[in-house]
């Protein structure tokens, strides 16, 4: 009998293993897309090898570079064997391109000069990742690894920069929404009665509304061109004040719940005032709930200014965020010719928001329910 119930154990010890070490699996992958996509966003001007609104009207809509072998007699850097072919425009009404005979392959190198730019904000720098390293006369050909758009700008260049505005939007109104979702909901649950009643009939009103819809009627409330910094503003703003219900909720019956236990009721019969317990006791057995909703949260945010974007209400051109570039790909024409560059904003949100619910779903399995 003993014999037997080792056997038997083992296959269950070893499939709490296997479960154990899918979560850490499931939450390391969630975690490190989305630090990738912020190491990205802090040195996007690093990465980037043009200005985001450099022009080359000569080049509209020019397709990816065409990358090859070097040949033996070109002289490189870094990247000795990896040369650009340096194409031209030879049908401007069909907007054909042909590999340019008389230029000669120009190589590829790490940490060319480029244009200058402020590393975090602090040091003026003209390094760049990688670059062409020019021909021994004439101008260097563009480096357009996703192509170019109507006016001859790098979609790579745009796509890395235009990270910054949504990866700042989305954590900020996320942060703002969930924190007077917190509040409102710590203030409903505590007080009771009459309070409690109508905060939480005003979030039911909310989560009943269409949000896109009344977040869209809210924005074109407010003029159209506002500075990035503005825009961030306002859309964060909006972001809180509309999106704060469902904390709301999660947390006061949370509030709710935990005032039930064992030491909340020990708490209270010691003489700790509300306001201790709710901070030293309750919240903190609250936290990873609240943190999985609001992990949650940020790719709906993200999406929301995604979409605003899109329909021409969020950041204005020449200003990249991955929504106004999105808009390109309504050109039906241009989609068929190149639909992975003008797809690759919507790979990129894919990304972000596979991260998010990696990391929201592994929290939730790894003791998500325990306060319940």
């Amino acid at each position: 009998m003993t014999h037997q119930h080792i056997n038997t154990g083992w296959p269950q010890l070893l499939a709490v293993r296997l479960r154990s070490v899918r979560r850490d699996w499931t939450l390391t992958a969630g975690i490190a897309i989305i630090s990738a996509c912020y190491l990205v966003a802090i040195f996007a001007d690093f990465i980037a090898p043009y200005p985001y609104a450099s022009q080359s009207r000569r080049e509209p809509f020019a397709p990816p570079a065409r990358l090859g072998r070097c040949p033996p007699s070109e002289v490189a850097g870094f990247l000795p064997r990896l040369c650009l072919y340096k194409q031209t425009l030879i049908d401007p009404l069909a907007r054909r391109y042909g590999e340019d005979a008389r230029a000669a392959p120009q190589s590829l190198t790490l940490f060319p000069r480029g244009y200058s730019y402020k590393l975090l904000g602090l040091i003026s720098v003209e390094r760049h990742l990688f670059g062409v390293e020019a021909a021994a006369s004439g101008e260097p050909a563009r480096l357009y690894l996703l192509g170019a758009d109507r006016l001859g700008r790098d979609r790579f260049s745009r796509l890395i920069v235009a990270a910054r505005f949504s990866l700042l939007t989305g954590p900020m109104g996320t942060l703002l929404a969930g924190a007077l979702g917190i509040i409102i909901g710590c203030v409903a649950g505590s007080a009771g009665g009459a309070a409690d009643a109508a905060l939480m009939r005003l979030a039911d009103v909310l989560m009943a509304l269409p949000t896109l819809v009344i977040v869209l009627a809210v924005r074109t409330a407010f003029p159209l061109e506002l500075p990035p910094s503005r825009a961030v503003l306002l859309l964060v703003s909006i972001f809180a004040l509309l999106g704060w219900a469902e904390m709301a909720r999660l947390a006061r019956s949370m509030v709710l719940v935990l005032g039930e236990r064992e030491f909340v009721v020990a708490a209270k019969g010691l003489g700790l005032s509300r306001t201790r317990i709710l901070f030293r006791h309750i919240l903190p057995n609250a936290a990873r709930p609240l943190i999985v909703q609001a992990s949650l949260m940020f790719p709906a945010f993200l999406l929301a200014e995604t979409a605003l974007s899109f329909l021409g209400v969020g950041l204005q051109e020449p200003e990249p965020s991955w929504g106004n570039m999105l808009a390109e790909a309504t050109d039906l024409a241009q989609l068929r010719r190149s639909t992975f560059t003008l797809l690759a904003p919507a790979a990129a949100i894919l990304l972000v928001t596979l991260g998010a619910h990696l990391s929201a779903a592994a929290l939730k399995r790894r003791g998500g329910q325990a306060v319940s």
